[in-house]
């Protein structure tokens, strides 16, 4: 995952390698979706729900660090979630 959609961007480099210093929990990872004006962190449901209950707290707590990182570098940030079907 991890992935940046390129057009008009927000996500720095600087952005980059902030959210690149955070390891996730095991068996969770993001997207980083650039909305030209705001980033979106988006996380896969299904993973999430994989996860035992201290690893979901530290996923939350991962998802929170990676905003709080790109937010400190000029980001617009959304936390965002895939649809379980």
């Amino acid at each position: 995952m991890g992935k940046l959609n390129i057009g008009n961007v927000m996500y720095t480099d600087n952005m980059q390698r902030a959210f690149r210093s955070i390891t996730p929990p095991r068996g969770f990872a993001v997207d980083i979706i650039d909305n030209e004006h705001f980033l979106t962190v988006r996380a896969n449901e299904k993973q999430f729900m994989r996860l035992d209950e201290f690893e979901k707290r530290r996923a939350f707590e991962y998802m929170m660090k990676v905003k709080k990182a790109l937010e400190d570098n000029g980001a617009v940030v959304m936390l965002v979630r895939d649809a379980v079907k």
